[in-house]
């Protein structure tokens, strides 16, 4: 019997990554993309697959239970990969009580769904579930987070995917629902919305708008490539040990600041700018509440028991993220002026 995969998030950043890879790799799989299409969840990130025969994308918010309840009732997925959040942290200090209810209310929705079509037997199924290293807090100059770093969010966002690990957890350790975690640090690469630092910064290098850096630019983050992820997503889904979390780490270590120079010096010799232009539209400005100073993963676990190993250096992938932002001006535009938005009703509301 073919296995059938459901994906939460599949539109976003990540998700359409990870959707692809499992598209691709198994293509005796049945991929279901559920999606609310909030502000960045973007159908365009996966035209390449859209009519790929084992693709399904349904449209669905996680917040409403009674609608998610009759999809698994309907699709009867054998695994779940769960990746739809809100995960911009500004945004979560400005509104905090939308990412209760997508990242710990949609969650539990999502549990009971999955519990209630495997209660007769959990053989062969699972759920992935998709989190942060931020969950972890802040670490000093020295340190990494591993898997047994007790949790110690400082954000509104963070405390949000804390809970939802918690009750993944408890519903494994309750109800014996087979589950896996990941806990992975900041991701980069193609298809990435344009809130975040480095798409930003891309696209304000080509305009030639100021490169926004919070207080003194030494905030420091684990970087990993996305498509890296989306393959230790899968290996994990597939491999993992049931009850165990992994955290996803691509040993890459910067400094923001550090991170935009290199961005910057890529980008103007891309652009055949003479060196150092980019560079002029850094500025820096006010920190932000509760910005954590440092995260760093120790990924040991899933290198050594999983085999997991990132593709490429940070210059490298960020060489490759940069070349698809120039190449894909266009999907940059639709994403900045918003028009991305009409592709679900012109493609599916037939």
């Amino acid at each position: 019997m073919k296995k059938t995969v459901l994906i939460t998030g599949g539109a976003g950043f990540i998700g359409s990554h990870v959707v692809r890879e499992f598209v691709t790799t198994h293509p005796d799989y049945q991929i279901i993309n559920l999606d609310a299409l909030t502000y960045a969840g973007n159908l365009e990130n996966l035209r390449d697959v859209e009519y790929v025969p084992n693709y399904t994308f349904i449209k669905a918010d996680i917040t409403d239970a009674a609608h998610i309840r009759d999809i698994f009732s309907e699709c009867r997925p054998d695994g779940v990969v769960h990746l739809a959040a809100e995960s911009h942290v500004d945004r979560s200090i400005t509104d905090p009580s939308a990412f209760v209810m997508t990242n710990v209310i949609g969650t539990v929705n999502l549990l009971n769904a999955a519990k209630e079509i495997w209660k007769d037997s959990y053989e062969g199924k699972r759920f992935h579930h998709v989190s942060t290293d931020e969950v972890y807090g802040a670490l000093g100059e020295t340190g990494l987070f591993t898997e047994e770093t007790k949790y110690d969010p400082h954000s509104p966002y963070s405390a949000s995917k804390a809970s939802s690990d918690h009750f993944v957890r408890a519903y494994h350790d309750t109800y014996s629902l087979p589950i896996v975690l990941t806990n992975c640090s900041n991701n980069y690469g193609p298809n990435h919305f344009p809130e975040k630092l480095i798409p930003l910064c891309i696209h304000n290098i080509l305009n030639s708008k100021p490169l926004p850096i919070y207080g003194d630019g030494k905030y420091t983050r684990d970087w990993l490539y996305v498509i890296d992820h989306a393959k230790a997503i899968d290996l994990v889904f597939h491999k993992g040990i049931n009850g165990e979390a992994y955290n996803v780490g691509g040993f890459n270590e910067w400094q923001n600041i550090d991170l935009v120079k290199e961005l910057c010096r890529q980008m103007d010799e891309k652009l055949g700018r003479p060196e150092g232009t980019s560079a002029e539209l850094i500025t820096f400005v006010k920190d932000r509440p509760g910005h954590d100073v440092r995260y760093a993963i120790d990924a040991t676990k899933i290198n050594q028991e999983l085999g997991y190993q990132p593709s490429v250096t940070f210059e490298e992938g960020l060489s490759k993220t940069i070349d698809w932002f120039l190449g894909n001006q266009e999907w940059l535009d639709r994403v900045t002026s918003g028009d991305y938005q009409q592709y679900y009703e012109k493609q599916y509301s037939k």
